[in-house]
């Protein structure tokens, strides 16, 4: 009696018994080699890509991030030409769709994984292996939880992975977060950057006219000073977040792309435009001169090529009418010929972010 009533025990802890296990459980687990080698295939491109895009500093955004990013951009573009306000929405879409994506492919690369094994994940109530349904929501509430009960991995390798989808969610979330409070930051930055610059001139003639005070530019030391060490900021933020050049301002005066054009501009009116013994401090205009190079070198990294033409040059007649001291034209013309490259990544800066060429309050 007592040998027939342990037979008919109900196993502990959800096991069970080998004259009730389903068919499918009593064979050997089936291994299905294509789902775990795709499976395997998503999760490494997806983490790839997440540490590649957070965590390198210099590498800019990761393959999948900045194809993504490009593909949306160029897709507003088309949709929106240079609206403002539509290509204002440019960067919440991309870093959103950047999040859905890397979470997309953590979701789909671990359900890959499960369907690998036949019996790799078992629902607690009737222990038969679980349909593409409810993989998915397997791995949707391990990513962001700890389970629910209502399913359990059988043993061995796949209650490790089963952790490894815990852990994985937890940690790639939380890098996506911090993502994404580090972009808001450089967003700040970059409308703070730009509102300066703005402020002391809506094109380089302007800005220069302004910080001639009759006599010198002394006037302009730390203003310039500044303004170059934020640029510096800028530039280092652009190389770890290359979205930061699809954050589209809607006024022009907020666009730091043509804060930049306007910025270096001037500093080549000071540098090459003007008498050399009436220039401001040569230290600080060179300083400014290489923090707008750096920020150049960011273009790579967000697939933004030079502009064809070479933009219009400063008009030193403008300078001379307001009493600055200028070179003759002729000499500025020859500096301007071995600045062409250059002039022409500000214009390539200013056209990709769907603006003009200074004045910023034409």
């Amino acid at each position: 009696m007592i040998a027939d009533v342990a037979c008919l025990a109900p196993p502990l802890f959800g096991g069970v018994s080998s004259g009730s296990v389903p068919a499918p459980l009593q064979a050997a687990s089936a291994v299905r080699p294509l789902y775990l080698a795709v499976g395997a295939t998503v999760l490494v491109a997806a983490i790839v890509d997440i540490l590649w895009t957070t965590l390198w500093v210099d590498g800019g955004s990761g393959p999948l991030s900045s194809r993504l990013t490009t593909w949306i951009w160029r897709g507003l573009r088309q949709l929106g030409g240079t609206r403002s306000r539509i290509l204002s929405l440019a960067g919440p879409i991309i870093l959103t769709s950047t999040l859905v994506m890397w979470v997309g492919l953590i979701w789909g690369g671990w359900t890959l994984v499960f369907a690998g094994g036949e019996n790799a994940l078992i629902a607690a109530r009737d222990d038969v292996p679980l349909t593409w349904g409810g993989r998915i929501f397997y791995v949707a509430y391990t990513m962001f939880t700890m389970g629910n009960g209502d399913f359990y991995p059988p043993a061995g390798v796949w209650q490790i992975a089963s952790s490894l989808t815990t852990a994985s969610g937890m940690l790639f979330v939380t890098m996506g977060v911090s993502y994404v409070l580090s972009v808001l930051g450089a967003v700040s930055n970059k409308r703070s950057f730009a509102s300066s610059v703005s402020g002391m001139g809506a094109d380089s003639e302007r800005l220069v006219s302004a910080a001639w005070d009759g006599e010198d530019f002394d006037g302009l030391h730390l203003p310039l000073n500044s303004l170059a060490s934020r640029l510096d900021t800028l530039a280092d933020q652009h190389k770890s977040y290359p979205i930061l050049h699809y954050y589209h301002s809607e006024q022009a005066k907020h666009a730091s792309a043509m804060a930049v054009a306007v910025f270096d501009e001037s500093m080549t009116v000071l540098r090459f435009g003007v008498p050399e013994d009436e220039q401001p401090d040569a230290v600080l205009v060179d300083n400014a001169r290489s923090a707008t190079q750096n920020y150049l070198e960011t273009l790579n990294n967000a697939f933004i090529d030079p502009a064809e033409e070479t933009p219009p040059p400063p008009d030193l007649d403008r300078l001379r009418a307001e009493g600055v001291p200028a070179v003759a034209d002729d000499e500025f013309a020859d500096a301007l010929d071995e600045l062409a490259e250059r002039r022409r990544k500000l214009l390539g800066i200013v056209s990709a972010d769907a603006w003009h060429w200074p004045p910023i309050d034409s």
